[in-house]
């Protein structure tokens, strides 16, 4: 039985109820440390998939000829003659298709997209739907196009290609990029979209956010974790507070993170006001790992006992009171990893429950700052609204 076949026949099994495998890039492939692609799997098993691949939700084409990105009123779907979609492989799974083909990039492209939505729909307990439902029951993925940008809208998501390296590298192998994308599609999908003008921060607040869902998203893959934590033996807190991320890591989304600045320090421009409430959501995540790390014994510093470490402490002071568990911690990869991981979904948790209090028409950043408290006290992290609520104090969004 063909791909195809198998696909139409939906004959069920125990194995296809693990989900279906696929390799991706957890960051562009010429990052060092993420030559190779990680195995994955997706919840949708493999007699749900289709060639393309294609889903019930969503569905990938390769245009055989050279398209426009899309513009209203142009919109999907394609109709224009397409390559040969990806397949599976005689066991169900993309995880065999050859590298560097056409093939693999619509495969990962699809398994960016599908893990991303996995990742939203388990913290927020249901199905995502599409915002743009019942115009288009599926979302149409284009992974190539000879454009140096990438898009969502009504229906699609296209990805172009980056040559800013001197060399092309497709936005389909750019995990941060398609999971940055599907951020702002999973929002309207649980929030709703405004049918008039919002106020301005509304649109900063998508940017934010749909970076940290990207964050969030690079921090289930275990490669990421692993080189995140080795590489900073666990002290994420330091780097943070004195923006030495740079200096100590390739993970271009926690760099993204990576500053002090309060509203009084940006502009009016989307992705300038952005940047205070990502910083927020980012402090918020760290000092939830650093209190875990303290009540495990991995740390000497507890922030709780700081109004402001910024202020309250110097590069050395932060220096000494981590100094012990720093060199203990060489040996404590996995206990590291376990705190960083339930912090991640904590505030992952509160994000993304946050979203079903909001109203798009109204939305500024004290109503979303409002919404995450909201979202935390009566969530497993009730016991963190006070961080909560002091690290957009900080921002001065509150």
């Amino acid at each position: 039985m063909d791909a195809s076949a198998r696909w139409q026949s939906g004959v069920g099994s125990a194995a296809s109820r693990l989900g279906t495998r696929f390799l991706v890039f957890p960051q562009p492939p010429f990052i060092q440390g993420y030559e190779r692609p990680e195995m994955i799997w997706v919840s949708t098993p493999p007699d749900a998939i289709g060639p393309g691949p294609a889903d019930r939700r969503m569905y990938v084409i390769d245009p055989l000829l050279e398209k426009q990105p899309y513009q209203f009123p142009y919109l999907p779907p394609y109709a224009g003659a397409l390559r040969p979609p990806a397949v599976a492989g005689p066991d169900g799974h993309f995880d065999n298709i050859p590298l560097g083909t056409p093939e693999f990039e619509a495969a990962h492209a699809y398994a960016c997209v599908r893990r991303v939505l996995d990742i939203c729909e388990s913290y927020v307990g249901r199905e995502i739907p599409w915002f743009f439902e019942p115009t288009y029951p599926r979302l149409e993925i284009v992974p190539r196009l000879n454009w140096d940008n990438a898009q969502s809208g009504y229906g699609f998501l296209e990805m172009g290609i980056d040559e800013a390296r001197g060399t092309t590298q497709p936005f389909a192998l750019n995990f941060d990029a398609v999971a940055h994308e599907i951020g702002h599609l999973v929002i309207f999908g649980v929030m709703g979209v405004p049918r008039f003008d919002p106020p301005h921060e509304y649109f900063a607040y998508h940017e934010a956010v749909a970076d940290f869902i990207a964050l969030i998203s690079l921090l289930h893959f275990d490669t990421a974790l692993d080189l995140l934590l080795r590489r900073t033996r666990g002290n994420l807190l330091i780097n943070n507070e004195l923006d030495r991320f740079g200096e100590l890591s390739d993970e271009k989304q926690v760099r993204r993170f990576s500053h002090s600045l309060r509203m009084s320090d940006v502009s009016t421009e989307v992705h300038d006001l952005s940047k205070p409430f990502a910083g927020a959501l980012f402090d918020i995540l760290i000092e939830i790992y650093q209190v875990l790390l303290f009540e495990r014994g991995l740390s000497d510093l507890d922030p709780r006992d700081f109004r402001d470490l910024r202020s309250e402490l110097s590069e050395e002071e932060i220096e000494d009171l981590l100094s012990a568990s720093l060199a203990a911690n060489d040996g404590r990869l996995f206990a590291l990893k376990s705190a960083l991981e339930e912090a991640r979904d904590l505030v992952g948790e509160i994000m993304v429950r946050s979203w079903e209090l909001l109203d798009p028409h109204t939305l500024d950043y004290r109503e979303a700052a409002e919404a995450m408290v909201v979202a935390a006290e009566s969530g497993r992290a009730s016991r963190f609204v006070e961080s909560v609520v002091a690290n957009f104090v900080w921002r001065e969004i509150f």
